[in-house]
């Protein structure tokens, strides 16, 4: 696809230029990686690579994900911008264990990074759209 500009020369258009992603499709994916992120983190810590063998209380991490998950489901904005915060608290803990630990950990460390990336852009996407359609 290509557009002229104002001088007459042609430009591809973007991805970015393709039309707004609409609101539903940012709080399904906001939904989705929050409970990908807690299903991660249960299963990292009690079966896939414990801290210490047979589990530990770092599975208690996964606690914290399940406070936005009501106000997520039913599309709060105020929800959506708070959740931004607690990402970044999961994105740092995935950038350390993944830096720090060998193995089959930093698979699951990057796999924390990605979704907690998820999380981040799809709660600040579902929060704009939340924005700008008025609710």
């Amino acid at each position: 696809m290509v557009e002229l500009l104002a001088r007459g020369r042609p430009r591809k258009r973007l991805l970015a230029d393709a039309g707004p992603v609409s609101r539903p499709a940012w709080q399904a994916c906001a939904v989705g990686s929050l409970l990908a992120l807690v299903a991660l983190a249960l299963a990292w810590e009690l079966w896939l690579a414990p801290a210490r063998p047979g589990g530990s209380w770092l599975v208690l991490k996964a606690v914290p994900l399940l406070a936005p998950l009501f106000g997520l489901l039913h599309g709060r904005r105020r929800t959506f911008q708070w959740t931004t915060f607690l990402a970044l608290a999961y994105l740092a803990e995935g950038v350390v264990r993944a830096w720090a630990e060998p193995g089959p950990v930093r698979r699951l460390a990057l796999a924390e990074i990605v979704l907690a990336l998820a999380l981040f852009a799809s709660a600040i996407g579902a929060a704009r759209g939340a924005r700008t359609t008025g609710a």
